[in-house]
């Protein structure tokens, strides 16, 4: 079992160890130490990196840190240290500031919504650019994630100290703890930020919450369990608020708008753009009527039917799709056969309602000659054909079987 120092001070980012032993894990190198102020992945808090140095002068990349069901720690590293060696660990002091203010920020958001609205939270991840609480409720309105982000904000400005202390499981029952740990421990270790919230924890943290430095909420979702909140705290804030202002700055300068007009001049332009493809489509449609009454106008009846034929090198899928469907509703004794080339090579074959022809069975045919998939109904079928090249030959063929 490996003694954690973190447990006692974690503004402690470097100190001395003895190298207890080595293990292979998944092929991973990994050194446990007599003691360690590295943190280990656990309680949603990631892990620590760092260095460990050598009287030597040789030092190693701690990369990842994990638990193991002993007790131990696994430092993971590149190349094994000899057991029994000293080391000197100095631990990557930014990103454990960063983790520490996250987490602490996490305890008062947490305890912000017990607080406010009695609603607990299920579990806490802590990502590379956010965090995320899970929360056990039905419904979160817009209202109850203002006043919590707001609340907890309120207790970073009153920088209420944080406490370390450990009790027994007896003792912590009779403490009122915000969240009881599922585990059963001897003793538990508990983070006590002062006339506010008190829960057993493992993790880092800071001693006042004013370190924390700003908690904001980013968004909230729906997810299985309840509603998932994202937010960052301290330095990560600032960042996504500057990121978020910059991103906003630039589009309210392409929309000739204050940033605080953006969603306004958005919502008129998805108006204008829901207007514009109305009109796109109405006028699609007539040049189909169009374009189908020219093409009928062209094609001699034969054996009681008009057969269309068109191959087009710069039509796609929909385009044929409604010029056939035009095509079919001109007449009574209507079939068309098209193709298009252009993107991705589609057949669509279409006839007047009552035709003794089933074009899903012609789609398949001609698709058993062109390779490909496809299928439909009796009046209306489509495939993607693979041999291009092909088809105007195809269809021709077919075209000359329903006319005579």
């Amino acid at each position: 079992m490996t003694s954690r120092l973190y447990y006692h001070n974690s503004f402690l980012c470097d100190f001395d160890a003895t190298v207890a032993d080595t293990a292979s894990v998944n092929d991973r190198t990994a050194v446990i130490l007599d003691q360690t102020a590295f943190y280990p992945t656990s309680g949603g808090q990631t892990f620590d990196t760092g260095w460990m140095s050598l009287a030597n002068g040789e030092r190693v990349r701690v990369q990842e840190v994990a638990d193991r069901e002993d007790g131990a720690v696994l430092h993971f590293v590149e190349d094994p240290l000899p057991k029994g060696s000293r080391i000197h660990g100095v631990i990557d002091a930014e990103r454990r500031r960063d983790h520490m203010q996250q987490h602490s920020g996490q305890h008062v958001l947490s305890a912000a919504f017990v607080r406010l609205f009695n609603i607990p939270t299920v579990s806490f991840h802590m990502g590379s650019d956010s965090c995320s609480i899970d929360l056990d409720t039905k419904s979160l309105p817009a209202a109850q994630i203002e006043a919590a982000e707001a609340l907890a904000n309120q207790v970073v400005t009153d920088n209420r100290p944080v406490g370390i202390r450990f009790v027994s499981q007896e003792e912590a029952k009779k403490l009122g703890l915000r969240k009881v740990p599922v585990i059963e421990k001897d003793e538990l270790r508990l983070i006590d930020i002062r006339d506010f919230d008190l829960t057993a924890c493992g993790g880092t943290h800071v001693s006042g919450t004013g370190q924390i430095g700003s908690i904001l909420l980013r968004k909230a979702e729906k997810v299985k369990q309840g509603w998932r909140v994202e937010f960052v705290c301290g330095k990560r804030a600032i960042a996504t608020a500057r990121r978020d202002y910059t991103v906003l700055a630039e589009a309210g300068g392409l929309l000739s708008s204050h940033l605080w007009d953006v969603p306004q001049q958005i919502r008129k332009f998805q108006e204008e753009a829901k207007a514009s493809r109305r009109t796109q489509e109405q006028l699609m449609q007539e040049l189909a009527d169009a374009t189908a009454l020219s093409m009928l106008a062209a094609t001699e009846e034969r054996n009681g039917r008009k057969v269309v034929v068109r191959t087009c090198p710069d039509r796609d899928l929909n385009s044929i799709k409604l010029l056939a469907q035009r095509l079919a509703r001109q007449g009574t004794n209507v079939i068309a056969l098209l193709g298009a080339t252009s993107g991705s090579p589609a057949l669509v074959f279409a006839a007047s309602p009552g035709q003794s022809f089933d074009m899903n069975t012609l789609m398949k045919e001609a698709l058993t000659r062109l390779g490909g998939r496809g299928g439909g109904s009796r009046e209306m079928a489509q495939g993607g054909p693979e041999r291009v090249g092909d088809i105007p030959g195809v269809l021709q063929e077919i075209a000359t079987r329903l006319t005579t």
